[in-house]
């Protein structure tokens, strides 16, 4: 751990240690609050009898799920967008009409036509998904080097071959850096979905541990999606740093 990192780690270590020793100071009684140290044996309980695990499977296949159909779509649509002015004023209210709808808005239309499961939550994921893409590959798109263009078309490619040879390779730092921001969309989205209607995953698992008076073990699971948001966000900034280096620190400041 770098020395950065562990100095990261001085606050919120000292504010849960100043939270434990209030807690007991003060025999805590509540059902929405915990001490930390009964937070980590619920957490420990629930990682034993596979719980948690389960609904972490649950929950990330929907997120996932989710996340690759709205990357595809969202990539799909900016990529044309930015190729095309006359496609992207065409669709330019249509866009902005939708993309400012919260994507828990539409469970109702999506309970009635999907039902309880899976399919309800990936399609609400992956609505809350194709937003970031699309915006941001789109302004990738515009933002490529014209010089790249001149070259497709001098050596007469076709569109498909432009769009695979030139603009993705160009535009891909920046794309992905919106399926990171993507990506933490779907796991908050999934989560939601979960919480306020889909049986399934992490988000009820707190609403069950909420309805027993588990304050320990309903926030033993908002430290769990804590962490699993954290370790994916880790993972996704170390595969963009070894695809493109440089490139990777250039598309965080876009």
């Amino acid at each position: 751990m770098s020395r950065d990192s562990a100095k990261a780690l001085v606050l919120p270590v000292a504010v849960l240690v100043a939270f434990e020793i209030w807690a007991r100071a003060a025999h805590l009684q509540s059902d929405s609050l915990a001490p930390p140290s009964e937070i980590i044996l619920a957490l420990a309980g629930a990682i034993a009898d596979f719980s948690i695990l389960t609904a972490s499977r649950d929950t990330l296949f929907a997120a996932f799920a989710g996340l690759a159909i709205g990357s595809i779509i969202g990539l799909a649509l900016g990529i044309a967008f930015g190729l095309s002015n006359t496609l992207n004023r065409l669709m330019e209210v249509t866009v902005e009409a939708i993309r400012p709808i919260p994507s828990i808005a539409l469970l109702p239309i999506a309970l009635i036509a999907l039902g309880f499961g899976y399919r309800m939550e990936i399609v609400i994921v992956a609505f809350a998904c194709v937003w970031p893409i699309l915006i941001l590959s789109r302004a990738a798109v515009r933002s490529i080097e014209p010089r790249l263009m001149e070259v497709a078309r001098a050596l007469r490619l076709r569109p498909a071959q432009r769009v695979w040879k030139i603009i993705i390779p160009a535009a891909l730092p920046r794309i992905f850096v919106a399926f990171r921001l993507a990506a933490g969309i779907a796991l908050i989205v999934a989560v939601t979905v979960e919480i306020a209607i889909n049986p399934i995953g992490l988000g009820a698992g707190i609403m069950l541990a909420q309805q027993a008076l588990r304050a320990d073990l309903m926030l033993a699971y908002l430290v769990w999606i804590g962490a699993i948001g954290y370790a994916l966000n880790i993972l996704l900034v170390v595969v963009q740093r070894r695809l493109f280096g440089r490139a990777a620190l250039s598309g965080d400041s876009a």
